[in-house]
């Protein structure tokens, strides 16, 4: 099993072209991203299951874990390690059945912590906790708190990622809260140097 600890990397169709996207992720990873995260919204089938291959492919020659935002069955058809829920998709349970017991299943807690029980009782390997400082990703997302991470870290055994406009100037308060990762989607590929910019994330493991 994959240790789910540091920089996690989750990429956004509108921040480069199509065919940059595995550039892109190759240079987070060069930088030091430990998990990476595709997240396309788009309703382009055949675009998104391009790519999630591409990336599966990258992900898995270079040692490190690929999930899919939300989407299970593409989880499932490209090959990677694992699906990361949100409250409209299946629950951990269900996912659990369809990728098999080695998948990584993360599920989005937001400022929850009732949720972060429920989707521990649910079998998900990590929860994620945000949006943590003003995000550009999504501006109209719950606040959280450190001090959220800290009590789940206090009730729950399952590692946490914080998300939500962190940079590397505020990203200390959120180790010392107790995150296990820090998700990071504008700071890094909206970034001019991707990889300087993921190692600047880095060096908080």
């Amino acid at each position: 099993m994959h240790t789910l600890h540091g920089l996690y990397a989750v990429t956004d169709a509108h921040l480069q072209a199509p065919g940059q996207l595995a550039v892109n992720v190759s240079l987070a990873i060069d930088g030091g991203a430990a998990l990476v995260q595709y997240r396309d919204k788009s309703d382009n089938h055949r675009l998104r299951l391009q790519q999630a291959k591409a990336l599966a492919s990258i992900c898995r020659t270079r040692g490190v874990p690929l999930v899919i935002n939300d989407d299970v069955k593409l989880a499932g058809d490209c090959g990677a390690q694992g699906v990361h829920l949100g409250r409209d998709d299946a629950d951990a349970r269900a996912a659990r059945s369809l990728l098999g017991a080695e998948a990584i299943i993360g599920v989005s807690c937001y400022n929850n912590l009732s949720l972060a029980h429920r989707a521990a009782e649910s079998g998900a390997d990590y929860i994620a906790f945000g949006r943590f400082f003003p995000s550009q990703t999504k501006p109209e997302a719950v606040q959280a708190s450190p001090d959220l991470i800290r009590q789940a870290k206090q009730e729950l055994s399952l590692p946490v990622a914080a998300i939500g406009g962190i940079t590397p100037d505020n990203a200390g308060q959120l180790i010392d809260a107790g995150a296990d990762m820090l998700a990071v989607v504008n700071g890094i590929f909206a970034a001019a140097d991707i990889q300087r910019a993921a190692a600047d994330y880095s060096v908080f493991f």
